[in-house]
């Protein structure tokens, strides 16, 4: 069984696990890197969310006020070893239930389409494609997403 806590991006064990997915990032984007990178530093995310396996930090997520009624979704990543034992899904619950309780009333993504896996989670968890928006308005690797979450 696993738990979550939440916590902020100054929290060990969530920049740890970014450290991680930067890794898995780079080899995924490849010479596009460069450009998502940007948009993904750590600076003063308030709301992460880790979760931990026997103790041991395995995934985790973040978001970020995006305008006045919504939250983006931000670094949801899990350890290889620890995929398809239903983190990612907890997390990303528990960050759509503190943004509801903060006062948010949608959830806005993006990801990239290479990530097979993690456009299926976000189809499974009820999210919609929507216009790539912001700085993805025209990346073609780019796929975005929304959920209306009260």
């Amino acid at each position: 069984m696993f738990k979550t806590i939440r916590a902020d991006s100054s929290h060990p064990d969530f920049i740890s696990l970014v450290k991680e997915l930067d890794i898995y990032l780079a080899y995924m984007d490849g010479d596009e890197h460069g450009f998502y990178d940007q948009y993904n530093k750590l600076n003063n995310l308030k709301h992460t969310v880790v979760a931990y396996n026997h103790d041991n930090a395995a995934a985790c997520g973040a978001m970020k006020a995006f305008d006045g009624e919504t939250m983006e979704i931000k670094r949801m990543y899990t350890l290889p070893a620890e995929r398809g034992k239903g983190m990612a899904i907890t997390i990303l619950k528990e960050l759509e239930t503190w943004a509801v309780e903060l006062g948010y009333h949608q959830c806005i993504l993006e990801t990239g389409k290479r990530q097979i896996e993690a456009v299926a989670l976000y189809k499974k968890s009820g999210y919609t494609i929507i216009p790539n928006y912001g700085q993805y308005a025209n990346v073609e690797n780019s796929i975005c997403f929304k959920k209306i979450i009260i």
